[in-house]
């Protein structure tokens, strides 16, 4: 029995630390609070059982006393248990709390420091927290105080101190910390600044002075979770603002995808700055027992070209031959076609090597490409609903083959809360797909009378385009089939440079 103390940082999930990824791979249970962004709970394993106890300013659903409770309860249950909590959880965290409680009920654990947003809301924001030429110190101060209490902060001293002052938890105290340091003697014309939802998608920066910033941010409607920063270096913040400058800051894309299947896009698009929902609305499951198969591979010598239109034909191509207590040298001297670079690397994390990948990654050009290179008898191992081009272009050929389900798409999965009504309401700008199947799943999971229209369809392929063609859905298709074009796709239709 265990308890991880997990620092989940500002709310970037490229900034939770590696370590502390580790242990939400492993965790049986993981207990997390609100302050923990969707992007980083995405990481939590399925397998895993989530505990909310969201606790907010002033608000505290799930009380301190009860959430020891539970972190007693489910390590002595023998369950490897993460609590995962924002920011840096020994910085205004109570983390120290919650590991006491531990430490004198005799349960181990281990704590994982997390990147505190006093100095990466503040980054993303353009403001280095120091700067020979504007501070050499930097005081963190909790903005939050007991329910009913007044501010306990020395305001005189850290006047004196002459350093960048970060405030954490301090939208509301906003009026009380600007006055407590103009009382104690700062200038009114100190640079200060406010990071809203630092290091996330909707990040806004409010820029001022002492003597503007409470008027500044009531104009803007700053709410918490916000940063306060006042000092010299908020002057640089225009200059060195790099985040609020990505391509596609202030974008929210739902990105439909297989189950597992997503990491790389999403990653692609969150590293140009956009807010990323994911939605695996299709998950495949291999045709096995397959005697269909066994038997083509059994005889595999008969065969010039096997071809694959997928990872997961590969994945139940792979799982049948080691069922067959066969290996890749059963495959002798046939040769290998991919339908794309994603599915040819599926391939070569088996040692095998894809001897076709046509130029343009879709069934029609595949089928052209098998047509042009094969003499002999082709397998293909592919979907249950496999696309009629790739057949057709070998019959069109005369090109001898066997046409074998190896897999099924099963379409809808669990759609994140309100999709129907966030897609209704335009909630989101575009929507990707990455093939035919991810817009059946979006629609069997939305249903058929959704409304498509309020959104731009973002498609891998042309035989993708005119599958959300026939739901309505407004499409721009990607001018190569690969994950990297469809993110660059979606930079130009925001008006960047890809």
């Amino acid at each position: 029995m265990k308890v991880t103390l997990v620092g989940a940082g500002p709310g970037d999930p490229g900034l939770l630390t590696v370590k502390g990824r580790r242990a939400l791979e492993r965790a049986d249970v993981v207990v997390y609070d609100r302050l923990v962004s969707p992007a980083v709970l995405e990481l939590i394993p399925a397998s895993a059982r989530r505990i909310d106890v969201g606790k907010e300013a002033s608000h505290h659903p799930v009380p301190q006393e009860r959430i020891n409770q539970i972190l007693l309860e489910e390590a002595q249950a023998g369950h490897s248990v993460v609590r995962l909590k924002g920011g840096d959880p020994f910085v205004f965290g109570r983390g120290g709390e919650e590991l006491l409680a531990l430490a004198r009920a005799g349960v181990d654990f281990e704590e994982i420091p997390g990147v505190t947003s006093a100095v990466a809301a503040a980054a993303y924001g353009g403001i280095p927290v120091t700067h020979r030429d504007f501070a050499s110190s930097l005081h963190i101060i909790t903005g939050h105080a007991r329910e009913g209490a007044a501010l306990e902060i020395n305001f005189e001293a850290l006047v004196r101190a002459g350093g960048t002052l970060a405030f954490l938890m301090g939208v509301t105290a906003l009026p009380a910390i600007v006055q407590g340091l103009l009382d104690a003697g700062m200038d009114r014309d100190t640079p200060a600044a406010m990071v809203e939802r630092g290091t996330l998608p909707g990040q806004r920066r409010c820029l001022g002075t002492l003597g503007t910033l409470r008027e500044r941010a009531a104009d803007m409607g700053i709410r918490s979770p916000a940063l306060i920063i006042v000092g010299g270096v908020c002057s640089l913040a225009e200059e060195l603002c790099w985040f609020e400058r990505l391509p596609l800051h202030g974008k929210r894309i739902l990105v439909t995808r297989p189950a597992g299947r997503g990491g790389t896009l999403s990653e692609k698009l969150r590293d140009r700055g956009a807010e990323v929902v994911e939605f695996p609305c299709v998950r495949t499951e291999p045709v096995l027992p397959c005697p269909e198969m066994e038997r083509a591979l059994e005889c595999a010598g008969g065969y010039e070209w096997l071809g694959f239109t997928s990872a997961a034909g590969v994945e139940a191509f792979w799982q049948c031959l080691r069922g067959m207590g066969k290996d890749a040298r059963a495959l002798g001297g046939v040769k290998l076609a991919a339908i794309g670079a994603g599915t040819g690397r599926a391939l070569e994390e088996r040692g095998l090597h894809p001897d076709l990948i046509p130029a343009v990654y879709d069934a029609s050009h595949m089928g052209r490409a098998l047509a042009e290179a094969a003499g002999g008898k082709v397998l293909l191992l592919r979907a249950e609903e496999g696309s009629p081009a790739l057949t057709e272009a070998l019959e069109a050929a005369g090109v001898s083959f066997d046409d074998i389900a190896a897999y099924r798409t099963i379409y809808g999965g669990s759609p994140p809360d309100g999709l129907r009504e966030q897609l209704t309401a335009g909630c989101f700008d575009y929507v990707t797909f990455t093939s035919a199947s991810t817009v059946r799943g979006l629609v069997s999971a939305v249903g058929e009378d959704g409304d498509f229209s309020r959104f731009l369809g973002l498609c891998i392929g042309e035989q993708t385009a005119g599958e959300a063609g026939k739901y309505g859905i407004s499409v721009r298709v990607a001018e190569r089939a690969s994950i990297d074009a469809l993110a660059e796709l979606a930079v130009r239709e925001s008006g960047g440079e890809p």
